[in-house]
C-alpha cells in the first residue's frame, strides 16, 4: 500500500479531474415522520408526515460524489417529459458544479424511488419506473450526447441500475469509443451477465451480483478470488472489484489479489454508498493510484457513506480525515489481549466472518512471512496473529533473543494489511489462544504437518480445519541473524 500522503496527494488532484457518468439518473425522495397507531383498516402503521427532501439518485448521485470530492463531472441520462424529470433539471441546476445532459423520451417516464420513514427506520419504498431498454431513437440521441460530451474526459463511469439507458447499443458504443481513446472506464453492473461489459477498465459488483454473475459461493477471500477470476475468463472483464458490505472489499486482477477490511462505521444507512464508492475509485484512478490504492480510497468513502443519512455525499476533507485518523489509529487498535480479541470475534462471528489463526515469534519479518499472512487471510473473513512475548521467545530460542522488542514486533505484524488483530501470548505456545478464540481456520508453515501444528487436534475436533501455507524459500529469521553475526566478528 502506498503511504498516507501518497494516498493525499492522490485526493489533491482530484480537483484536475473530468469524470463524465454515464447512465441512470432517479429522483430520491424521502418522506419522514413518526408512527403511534395501526390503521384500523388493515394491520399497517399509519405514518404522520413531518417533512419531506429529495435529491439525485443513482447516476445522479455519482456525479454529486464527484463534486463533493473536489473532480469534475458531466451526466449523460435520460428523463421523461414528466415533472420529476424537470425537478432533476432543477436540482442539476441549483448545484451548478455538475454539467447534465439530459436526454428526454416521451414514452419513459422519470425515475422516482420514494422512502418512508418513521422514526429513523424505514417502513417502505416506493419505485415509480421503467426497465426495458431505449428505444432506437433515443439510444442514439444518448450516443450523441456521448460524443458531444466526452472530448476532455479522464475516466468514464459506467453507472448501471438496469433502468435501461445503458442499453447494448449504448454500452458496445461507449466501451469501444473509451478503448480507442485509452480512456479508462469503470462499470458498476446490475446485469447477470457480465459480457456486456468487456473492455471496460475495471468493474465494481456487490457480493451478490458477484454470486448471481458467476454461480459460486463468494463467503470466504479465497471463494470471492475463484468466482472473479471465472467471471473474467468468461467474460473479458480484466479487474473486479468486489463490495462485500461488513467483509469489505476484494479488487482482483489476473495476477493478484488484494483484501480490503472494512472501515468501522456504525452503520445509518446503506443509500447511495456504491455512488460514493465508485466516485472515489473513479477520480483516485484518473488522479494516477493503482487499482489497490484507489480501492483503498473508495473504501474509506464508502465508511463514510453508510454512516450518514439519505444518499449523501462524501467529501474530500472527510475523506482526509479518516486518512489520519486510519493512520493514528490503525495499528494500536489491532493489538489487544486476547479479552478484547474475543469481543472482537464475538461481533466478527454475530455478522457471519469466518476467523482465520495463526502465530509465531517474528523476529525480524521477512517476506515470508508476509507470505504467510497472506496465505492465511485468504482461507479467512478475519485474521488473528498470536505474537510470542519477549519472555516467550527467550525460553525458546535463547538469550540474545529475540533481536526485535516485543512491542516494535507487535506494531510492524499489526502494520500488515491481511492481519486483523495481533494478540501477544507470554506462554510456551498458543494453545491457550487457540481454545478459546476457537478459530475457523488454523495456519501453519509446510514446514509442519498436521500432526505437529500447536492445536491442531482442538481445532478440527469442533470441525475448524488446519491450513498448511506454502513456504517462501530462501527466508529464515535465524539464518539472517547467524548471518549478521558473523558480518560482524569478520568486519
Amino acid at each position: 500500500m502506498e503511504n498516507r500522503s501518497t494516498l493525499l496527494d492522490i485526493l489533491d488532484k482530484a480537483a484536475s479531474i473530468d469524470a463524465l457518468v454515464i447512465g441512470d439518473v432517479m429522483l430520491d425522495r424521502f418522506v419522514y415522520g413518526s408512527t403511534t397507531r395501526i390503521s384500523p383498516e388493515a394491520p399497517i402503521p399509519i405514518l404522520s408526515i413531518t417533512h419531506q427532501s429529495q435529491m439525485l439518485g443513482g447516476a445522479g448521485n455519482v456525479v454529486r460524489n464527484v463534486a463533493s470530492l473536489g473532480g469534475k463531472a458531466q451526466l449523460i441520462s435520460v428523463v421523461g417529459e414528466d415533472p420529476e424529470g424537470r425537478e432533476i433539471e432543477q436540482i442539476f441546476s441549483s448545484q451548478g458544479a455538475t454539467t447534465p445532459h439530459l436526454v428526454k423520451s416521451v414514452g419513459r417516464p422519470t425515475t422516482v424511488k420514494t422512502r418512508f420513514i418513521a422514526d429513523g427506520q424505514q417502513l417502505l419504498r416506493s419505485d415509480h419506473e421503467a426497465t426495458h431498454q431505449l428505444q432506437p431513437q433515443t439510444a442514439g440521441n444518448v450516443i450523441k450526447a456521448f460524443q458531444a460530451a466526452v472530448k476532455g474526459t479522464d475516466i468514464i463511469v459506467l453507472s448501471d441500475y438496469a433502468k435501461g439507458v445503458l442499453s447494448d447499443t449504448v454500452l458496445r458504443h461507449v466501451i469501444a469509443y473509451a478503448k480507442e481513446h485509452d480512456i479508462a472506464i469503470i462499470a458498476d453492473p446490475k446485469s447477470r451477465n457480465f459480457s456486456r461489459y468487456a473492455g471496460v477498465t475495471l468493474l465494481t459488483p456487490n457480493r451478490k451480483e458477484m454470486i448471481a454473475a458467476s454461480g459460486m459461493p463468494c463467503g470466504t477471500n479465497h471463494e470471492v478470488e475463484q468466482a472473479a477470476r471465472d467471471v473474467m475468463r468468461k467474460s473479458g472483464v480484466s479487474a473486479i472489484l468486489v463490495t462485500r458490505s461488513e467483509a469489505g472489499m476484494s479488487l482482483v486482477t489476473k495476477d493478484e489479489a488484494h483484501h480490503i477490511a472494512a472501515e468501522a462505521q456504525e452503520v445509518f444507512d446503506v443509500s447511495g454508498a456504491g455512488d460514493s464508492v465508485i466516485a472515489a475509485l473513479s477520480l483516485a484512478l484518473a488522479a494516477g493510484a493503482s487499482l489497490a490504492d484507489a480501492a483503498r480510497i473508495a473504501n474509506l468513502a464508502g465508511g463514510i457513506a453508510v454512516s450518514k443519512s439519505g444518499t449523501a455525499a462524501v467529501t474530500k476533507a472527510e475523506i482526509r480525515q479518516a486518512l489520519h485518523s486510519q493512520e493514528i489509529g490503525d495499528m494500536d487498535a489491532k493489538i489487544v489481549s486476547l479479552d478484547m480479541a474475543l469481543e472482537r470475534v464475538s461481533n466478527w462471528r454475530s455478522r457471519g466472518l469466518k476467523v482465520g489463526f495463526t502465530n509465531g515469534c517474528f523476529d525480524l519479518v521477512h517476506p515470508g512471512h508476509i507470505s504467510l499472512m497472506r496465505q492465511a487471510r485468504a482461507e479467512c473473513d478475519r485474521l488473528i496473529v498470536g505474537l510470542n512475548t519477549d519472555d516467550s521467545i527467550r525460553r525458546l530460542k535463547g538469550e540474545g533473543r529475540p533481536v526485535t522488542n516485543e512491542n516494535s514486533r507487535a506494531i510492524v505484524i499489526a502494520g500488515l494489511s491481511d492481519v486483523d488483530l495481533v494478540v501477544p501470548f507470554s506462554e510456551d505456545t498458543p494453545i491457550k489462544l487457540i481454545q478459546a478464540i476457537k478459530p475457523d481456520v488454523l495456519t501453519k508453515g509446510a514446514d509442519y504437518t498436521k500432526e505437529t501444528v500447536v492445536g491442531a487436534d482442538i481445532v478440527e475436533a469442533y470441525g475448524g480445519r488446519v491450513h498448511l501455507a506454502n513456504l517462501k524459500e530462501g527466508f529464515s529469521t535465524t539464518g539472517t541473524i547467524e548471518r549478521l553475526l558473523a558480518s560482524k566478528k569478520e568486519a
